[in-house]
């Protein structure tokens, strides 16, 4: 899906009486009358585009318009591609979980930490199990210190009827801290976004 990008109001679009004028050298003229500004820029052969409509008066530069899109797309889409959308992931427990399946849940835990995500962690009681519910705290105290080195707590482990869970967010170092290089995360990045 392609970014909409607001198109700015080109020549005779522009609806001001005046507006300040910076022309194609960068100098400020001040403020001049659009017809004024038109002409300045048809001398040019160039645009009159209105950089900033909700300034008093709007701000025009006269500049190559197909030139100047090209660029803020350009912009865009590199900002677009620098930016990384935080997940919540999930991981359920049970107050007796076994150490293989304690350690391949908490190894999963650590892929999604590495890929910046933040990660749930829930410890979920059936039937006669809610009386015994310091088993679901050691597991989360278990948990948070096998991974103290990576994560912070966001949220501190919380009781809600059948489960109790926490939060975990990963370290502002935490590829520095595991020594994965930027070509290892923008790996990762791609393989998400597939």
């Amino acid at each position: 899906m392609k970014a909409v990008i607001p198109k700015e109001r080109i020549n005779d679009e522009i609806t001001a009486d005046e507006v300040r004028l910076i022309d194609q050298n960068n100098q400020q003229l001040g403020i001049v009358s659009i017809q004024k500004a038109l002409m300045l820029a048809e001398e040019a052969e160039l645009d009159l585009v209105e950089v900033s409509p909700n300034a008093e008066p709007p701000v025009c530069r006269i500049l190559e318009f197909g030139k100047f899109y090209y660029q803020k797309e350009r912009k865009n889409r590199e900002a677009k591609k620098k930016q990384h959308i935080v997940l919540l992931k999930e991981i359920k427990f049970g107050p007796n979980t076994d150490d293989h399946d304690y350690n391949f849940k908490k190894n999963n835990a650590i892929r999604f930490l590495k890929q910046h995500h933040k990660v749930k962690f829930t410890v979920r009681f059936r039937g006669r199990q809610i009386a015994h519910k310091e088993l679901g705290y050691d597991v989360l105290e278990r948990l948070t210190k096998d991974l103290e080195e990576i994560v912070d707590i966001e949220m501190k482990p919380t009781s809600e009827k059948n489960l109790i869970s926490m939060v975990v967010v990963p370290k502002k170092d935490i590829d520095k801290i595991l020594g994965i290089s930027s070509d290892e995360q923008i790996e990762t990045i791609e393989e998400e976004t597939e």
